[in-house]
């Protein structure tokens, strides 16, 4: 049985415009600076609608799920991107993989802004990088020149959360070779990126912004020294 993409979009369209509150939808719109619609519906008003749309719309295949994904992406809300991106992460254990990296490229570059790209990342890029090094290798280190910001910050975090997986090298490589930016989300990820992996390996971190102080941004050093400042390895 084929997935059904209208009446998921239908589902979730439909469930966000029954729960719509005007009086959010325009501070909620003001906060992401876009002009992009808003029904007004925060995180936790949309969960029985992200629940009950992973158990009515199942995919059969990594076809289904890139199209369930693309088509609830597709609709004007934003909060119905989030739950292209929540039903995406719902469904992806038994669908990501390479394969979806056109998808994931697709919606980096198309929702350009911090709160998509970031969990465009997290639910989807840093695992298949993680799952896949060997092959995300070469693809991270084109992204990483790209002349897209978006894609070079996520060539930077989707090393977020890999712990003791984290390839190092690639991550201190990647810092270095994009610090002499002024773009703040590339500050901003640097310094993120640095903090995430401090909590694994805070020697390691430790010497690379003693090493790179003259090189990084206040931002990205700031960023990267919190969590070891917070365990006093470095001082205020």
């Amino acid at each position: 049985m084929s997935l059904d993409t209208a009446g998921l979009q239908t589902f979730v369209s439909e469930g966000l415009a029954a729960l719509a509150n005007p009086a959010d939808a325009g501070p909620m719109q003001a906060y992401l600076k876009t002009e992009m619609p808003f029904f007004g519906v925060k995180k936790p008003g949309r969960q029985p609608i992200r629940r009950e749309a992973k158990k009515r719309f199942v995919p059969s295949s990594h076809d289904e799920w890139v199209a369930g994904i693309r088509a609830l992406w597709a609709l004007p809300h934003r909060e119905e991107k989030y739950h292209a991106l929540e039903w995406g992460k719902d469904h992806r254990r038994r669908h990501l993989s390479m394969a979806s990296l056109p998808m994931i490229e697709a919606l980096i570059r198309e929702g350009a802004w911090w709160d998509l790209v970031d969990t465009t990342v997290s639910y989807f890029l840093s695992p298949l990088a993680k799952a896949e090094p060997e092959s995300m290798r070469p693809v991270l280190e084109a992204w990483i020149d790209d002349e897209d910001l978006w894609i070079r910050r996520s060539a930077i975090i989707a090393h977020n959360g890999h712990k003791g997986a984290t390839d190092a090298a690639r991550l201190f490589d990647f810092c270095r070779r994009r610090a002499h930016e002024k773009e703040f989300f590339i500050r901003k990820a640097i310094g993120w990126a640095l903090r995430d992996y401090s909590k694994t390996n805070p020697d390691a971190v430790l010497a690379f912004l003693h090493a790179e102080s003259e090189r990084l941004s206040g931002l990205s050093f700031r960023e990267g020294a919190k969590q070891l400042r917070r365990d006093g390895r470095l001082n205020p």
